[in-house]
């Protein structure tokens, strides 16, 4: 099963280029069962990993980009009135697809926003009382600049918690950038029209499987749970992490560890997701950056 990791990783860096640990991530995200929140300016490939995942496992893709006047039923879908049959027909939104894009998801209002909470969670929406399951696998990836901010929403609390990570892609270095421009030139670079499958969905969800099965030590777990904790009793902090957040550091492991071709997580698998898993669920208080304080809390927590 490790080598079709292996595609699938070689295949998403056919059109992205340098960003391998981004790439890892999106794929812990994917394997764990949970979603992704990218935050980046734009134009450094955000959409681009999002469309070349969903070739890359042969699912459905949707993309919506979010903004101020977009409705809930334009995410859920909606039903409609069918004069041939005299009846209500329900017409799916996009979140009936395997890898969903919310483009720029703090453009769009509260409301709307919070029609992604339910699908995120349940993998069901419900329209007029009546819930529909979306596809599975189901995978949303969404993006915010995180430097606009006229006509946009923040995420709330809860929002900001259902997804098991957030991430940026950065600018690439010059020399990434170069052999971009080079790749370019050449014709070289992966266009996503050219893209093939590598797994099927199938096989996501046996990855998804085995990640469960990653064997966790009880002393990891009490690594874990010191590691947020701490988050909760730090003064730096207004909001410590969540329950959900310390399941999905330990789903995250799981997925990483499988990634990296093993069958337990490791300490190191923690320290490395932690600033990832933990950062977007903190309030830091007094200006704090929430990542300044989780790299504090990795150095100050040891490993028993």
């Amino acid at each position: 099963m490790t080598d079709r990791i292996s595609r699938l990783t070689e295949n998403l860096a056919r059109t992205i280029v340098g960003k391998d640990d981004a790439i890892r991530l999106v794929l812990v995200a994917l394997i764990s069962g949970g979603h992704a929140l990218l935050e980046d300016v734009p134009g450094v490939g955000k959409t681009l990993l999002a469309k070349s995942l969903a070739r890359s496992v042969n699912g459905k893709f949707q993309r919506i980009q979010c903004t101020p006047d977009l409705l809930p039923s334009d995410i859920t879908g909606t039903n409609i009135w069918n004069p041939n049959s005299r009846e209500f027909e329900f017409l799916e939104g996009p979140a009936f697809a395997n890898v969903l894009l919310a483009d720029e998801i703090n453009r769009a209002t509260p409301r709307t926003q919070s029609a992604l909470l339910e699908v995120m969670e349940e993998q069901q929406v419900t329209v007029d009382g009546q819930p529909r399951q979306v596809p599975i696998p189901f995978f949303v990836i969404a993006t915010q600049n995180p430097i606009e901010y006229q006509g946009t929403f923040p995420l709330p609390e809860a929002q900001m918690d259902r997804f098991t990570l957030s991430l940026t892609l950065g600018y690439p270095s010059e020399a990434e950038e170069l052999q971009m421009l080079q790749r370019q030139q050449a014709k070289t670079l992966g266009d996503i029209n050219d893209l093939e499958p590598c797994i099927s969905l199938e096989e996501v969800l046996e990855l998804q499987r085995l990640a469960s099965q990653v064997k966790v030590t009880t002393a990891l777990q009490q690594y874990m749970l010191n590691l947020v904790r701490a988050s909760r009793e730090d003064d730096e902090i207004a909001l410590g992490v969540s329950p959900r957040g310390t399941v999905a550091l330990q789903r995250a492991s799981q997925a990483y560890a499988l990634i990296q071709q093993r069958d337990y997580a490791t300490p190191d698998d923690v320290k490395f997701l932690a600033p990832h898993v933990l950062s977007h669920r903190l309030i830091p208080s007094g200006g704090k950056q929430a990542r300044t304080i989780v790299d504090r809390l990795l150095r100050t927590i040891s490993v028993e």
